[in-house]
């Protein structure tokens, strides 16, 4: 199992919505988690509208801290991935594991006000990351092909 966890500093929409995109895509080869630096406590409605309208389940998303991940008893996680600038800037717990960690710049679907273009764009990212061949990848490969994921632009 890869386990991901998406990290953005609210945990209300981005992670949230790469989450559930994730849970969808995934199948049983990848676990999917999402958490924030500094959770507002809530899921965005226009994310859960969003998943919702496109098909997508959103039941057991909630935001949550990243405290919660770097317990012993959390889940291992194989890839962190943060989706905004500010918790790429942020110095992130230690998890457990020590996983590949990259970073998909994502504009604040709330501030820009489109919720339909950011889900796209990781819709499209993760569909990608999921088609990966994971064995026998070193760790620096894999973060240059997760950075490269996150740079390019989807139509």
């Amino acid at each position: 199992m890869i386990n991901v966890l998406f990290l953005c500093t609210g945990n209300t929409a981005r992670s949230i919505l790469a989450e559930a995109v994730l849970r969808k895509h995934g199948g049983s080869r990848f676990g999917a988690f999402s958490a924030g630096s500094f959770p507002k406590g809530v899921v965005n409605p226009l994310a859960l509208e969003t998943l919702s309208e496109s098909g997508y389940p959103t039941g057991g998303l909630r935001s949550k801290s990243w405290d919660e991940f770097a317990r012993r008893s959390a889940p291992e996680m194989s890839l962190v991935i943060t989706v905004c600038d500010n918790a790429a800037a942020e110095t992130c717990p230690i998890w457990p594991g020590a996983p590949v960690s990259a970073h998909w710049s994502l504009p604040d679907p709330y501030t820009k006000g489109d919720f339909e273009e950011v889900f796209k764009s990781l819709q499209a990212r993760i569909i990608d990351m999921t088609a990966l061949d994971f064995e026998g990848l070193p760790s620096a490969v894999l973060t240059l092909k997760l950075n490269e994921i996150g740079s390019y632009q989807h139509e």
